[in-house]
């Protein structure tokens, strides 16, 4: 998913949910944000406290990525949740362990996440973990089909679509880089197909299977599913009970359909900004609300917790911040936290159980 995914829409379902607008803005800020934390230098202050973060995204989706470290530490976890091929822990699918790794949506292991990311619903980061928990789980139903690294399983042929300006489009860019350029690294061959919300696109996959997906209908299926979980959490239900919740209320769906649809600029920002306007106008069933999505300058996370950084003198390429006793409970920090913490707890505890063992 793009930003209009991640944030506006996870917005939108936690409302619907019932989560209140300080909380789902929270929620939603964190489940965009993993696509923005893309810098894991150390953070120094000049009274000499340091702090650790690590990224979970590159600086761009670089379709061409061929690091396997940086797939395991960061396309995989965050990304790419390895599917075990809808087996549960225990099992195992028939084949190599390739097999283990591709991403599936709502599977056991999205479960068992889930159930993790809950038990930490007191802590100061209880709601960025979930936020970022949210990101995750969306991309499972997204990125389905796919895994978090470079492999051939990941290799697609004869992309085809009803938006002929969008296949062009894709066409080109494999033309301009030449085939042999795009890795084989999620769904790096089919380029940004999964993520927009609009697209009837159709393709081999590197099994020889004919693939034919309806995002609009996916993406809804995700929705629907986050609802779920969120009314859950709003429960304190750590256990992640998502057959015992209703539906989303049918003209709610209806309303996210119409939006998925009808929304179809080839840029996620242009489609984000009409997502605000629909969420500004009150176009959903809770009370009109301007919300918005700042990453630097002032008004942003980050720069609320650090303030400006400057250059040590002789050691320009060295930053150092002005501490302040409150980054301690920043948003900012209380995120990279979560991050922290929600790798190690998926890498350490949850991947071993279904017998895949990643960096």
């Amino acid at each position: 998913m793009q930003i209009d995914g991640h944030h506006t829409l996870t917005y939108v379902v936690a409302r619907i949910a019932g989560m209140p607008h300080g909380d789902a803005e929270k929620l939603a800020y964190c489940a965009q944000y993993v696509d923005e934390a893309v810098n894991s230098d150390p953070i120094k202050f000049k009274n000499g406290a340091m702090f650790s973060r690590i990224s979970s995204a590159h600086k761009m989706i670089d379709y061409r990525n061929m690091n396997e470290m940086a797939n395991h530490l960061a396309w995989i976890p965050f990304h790419f949740l390895p599917g075990n091929d809808g087996l549960p822990a225990g099992e195992n699918p028939d084949g190599s362990f390739i097999k283990k790794l591709v991403c599936k949506p709502n599977s056991y292991v999205a479960h068992d996440m889930l159930k993790v990311v809950a038990k930490y619903r007191n802590e100061k980061f209880g709601l960025h973990i979930m936020g970022i928990a949210m990101h995750v789980y969306a991309d499972t139903f997204a990125h389905q089909g796919f895994a978090g690294v470079s492999h051939e399983i990941n290799e697609i042929e004869d992309i085809q679509s009803e938006s002929s300006s969008l296949l062009q489009r894709v066409r080109d860019g494999i033309t301009t880089w030449s085939i042999s350029s795009v890795s084989p690294l999620g769904h790096g061959p089919a380029l940004s197909f999964p993520d927009r919300p609009y697209a009837r696109w159709s393709y081999i996959n590197g099994l020889g299977v004919r693939i034919e997906r309806d995002n609009a209908e996916i993406f809804m299926d995700a929705a629907n599913n986050m609802y779920k979980v969120i009314k859950c959490y709003l429960a304190g239900d750590d256990e992640v009970q998502l057959e015992v919740q209703d539906h989303m209320p049918s003209e709610d769906l209806n309303k996210i359909r119409a939006a998925l649809e009808t929304i179809t600029d080839d840029d996620g920002d242009v489609r984000h900004s009409k997502w605000l306007k629909l969420i500004a106008e009150g176009h959903f069933s809770f009370e009109p609300v301007e919300i918005t999505f700042i990453t630097n300058g002032k008004k942003s996370w980050k720069y609320k917790s650090r303030g400006k950084g400057l250059p040590i003198p002789m050691l320009n390429d060295v930053i150092e911040y002005k501490y302040n006793e409150s980054f301690l409970d920043s948003d900012w920090k209380l995120f990279h936290d979560a991050l922290k913490t929600f790798r190690l707890q998926v890498i350490r505890d949850v991947l071993p159980k279904y017998g895949i063992c990643i960096a």
